[in-house]
């Protein structure tokens, strides 16, 4: 009985290392940006590997970013143009068979789109 205890110890001692490698986003910059903004978020275990896709959030909606790099301590990706202005929460999903939605404690603002009208006749 005493090999079991001492493999089932070293095996949860395996795998504890494991388990605590989430995802965790620390910081973003810049910390405000308006529609197609490209946004940089810093922070441990957000390679490929790991996070599978990104979110931002207002606790009713969801909407996918576009990430366009990915390394383990950076993302980088676009405000969506769904993203309505106002503090969005960031949110990873994880990779596996078992993909889990983790909210992250990182802030986004999205700034309202500019509508005067210098700016309207720049565009077109």
């Amino acid at each position: 009985m005493r090999p079991l205890f001492v493999f089932a110890l070293v095996s949860l001692g395996l795998t504890l290392p494991l388990a605590a490698q989430v995802p965790q986003m620390g910081t973003v910059e810049p910390g405000t940006g308006k529609i197609g903004s490209v946004l940089k978020v810093h922070g441990i275990y957000l390679g490929k590997n790991r996070v599978d896709e990104v979110y931002l959030t207002d606790h009713t909606f969801d909407m996918k970013v576009k990430v366009l790099a990915q390394a383990d301590d950076v993302i980088e990706f676009r405000i969506p143009p769904s993203a309505k202005p106002g503090r969005l929460q960031l949110l990873v999903k994880t990779v596996g068979k078992q993909p889990v939605l983790l909210e992250q404690p990182v802030y986004v603002t999205v700034e309202e789109k500019d509508s005067s009208p210098e700016v309207a006749a720049a565009t077109h």
